[in-house]
């Protein structure tokens, strides 16, 4: 990893010590333990749901810039990402990969990584407008929008997003559509945590609390998405009077479920499974081979008499 990285993981790892350190060991232990085998089979099928729509959303941002991504394949390489994100440390390893991997197989690498940034970046939009609905009255939203107000009349960034909306036109409403359905899917998984946890609040409180978290997680500074989500997780519970140990717990169970969810990337990862993936996946195409001349048959002088 680059020096960047390291610190970046470094930092996700002195969030999680302050948390553990000031709340002791009992969220986390009860956070795990509140993971049943109902528990595990919801994750799983929220998963299944968010995994094929990212993986939707992935192969219009592909298609867009001309390369070709079947769903399944998409789909294969993104729940191998998401088990690669929460396993390894800085959590978008498994994204490096699967652009890397796509573009090769597509014979532009280049274009692989923009398409990978270019839906990412789209789900993080969509998250960014449902933060601004329902947290805009919080002055740590009116902060976060201030900065991206200030940051936007800058040349690059103005040429960035309208890059981005170019190669996305046609097929915006599309990918903003999948993008809402990924996010109701994480926040759906959220409540259920919630729940799990013992919170008791209705779905309304829970809502703002589970974008908070959502957006801390974006926050590159983590260990497999473990870090800025638990310290806003007790934070936000405390705030709303549930209780910053039950906010804890609840980011606790949440990041077992997203791992539980991610499960079937490693599946994907085994020798067999992997390789009829890569038969599904998109190749190079390679010019034809020029074809031999075709020689006239040989016909033998007849012997003369």
């Amino acid at each position: 990893m680059t020096r960047g990285a390291v610190l970046r993981v470094a930092a996700g790892g002195a969030v999680v010590g302050a948390v553990a350190w000031k709340a002791g060991a009992a969220p986390f232990a009860r956070g795990v333990r509140a993971v049943d085998g109902t528990a595990v089979a919801a994750a799983l099928l929220v998963g299944l749901a968010t995994t094929v729509a990212s993986a939707g959303r992935w192969c219009l941002v592909a298609r867009r810039l001309g390369l070709r991504l079947p769903l399944a394949a998409a789909t294969a390489g993104y729940y191998r990402a998401l088990f690669l994100n929460a396993v390894l440390p800085a959590g978008v390893l498994g994204d490096v990969h699967r652009a890397v991997d796509h573009g090769r197989r597509s014979g532009d690498v280049r274009r692989g990584l923009r398409a990978v940034l270019l839906e990412r970046a789209a789900g993080q939009a969509v998250l960014l407008v449902a933060a601004a609905a329902l947290l805009i009255t919080r002055p740590v939203t009116l902060l976060v929008l201030t900065a991206c107000a200030a940051a936007l009349p800058s040349r690059r960034v103005r040429g960035a997003l309208g890059r981005a909306a170019a190669d996305l036109r046609g097929a915006r409403a599309a990918v903003a559509a999948l993008s809402a359905a990924v996010l109701a899917g994480h926040v759906a998984m959220f409540v259920l945590s919630a729940r799990l946890a013992g919170a008791s609040a209705p779905v309304t409180a829970l809502l703002p609390v589970a974008v908070l978290a959502l957006l801390a997680m974006a926050v590159p500074a983590n260990i497999g998405g473990w870090g800025p989500r638990e310290a806003v997780t007790a934070s936000a519970f405390g705030a709303a009077g549930m209780g910053a140990a039950q906010g804890l717990t609840a980011a606790v169970v949440y990041g077992v479920l997203a791992l539980v969810a991610s499960l079937p990337g490693l599946l994907v990862l085994l020798p067999g499974v992997s390789a009829a993936c890569a038969r599904t996946a998109p190749r190079r195409p390679t010019a034809p081979r020029p074809s031999s001349p075709v020689r006239p048959p040989r016909v033998s002088a007849p012997h003369s008499g």
